[in-house]
């Protein structure tokens, strides 16, 4: 996915979200990044928003999908 991490030696063996954080093998999502490349403060999975640190842009998370307001 777009803006997607993908850690150093990670499995990926199917589509990886947009902004998510994924490692392991196989890889699993730990978390979500920013556009910016930023942390953001969010459950894997769920309902809830965030703010990047960097830009102030919102983050919604519904389900297991990102969008970026």
């Amino acid at each position: 996915g777009g803006y997607a991490c993908v850690g150093a030696g990670a499995g990926v063996t199917a589509g990886v979200p947009d902004c998510a954080l994924v490692v392991g093998v196989p890889a699993r999502r730990i978390g979500w990044i920013s556009k910016h490349g930023e942390r953001l403060t969010l459950p894997v999975q769920g309902r809830a928003e965030a703010r990047c640190p960097a830009t102030g842009e919102l983050y919604v998370l519904k389900g297991d999908s990102l969008t970026c307001s």
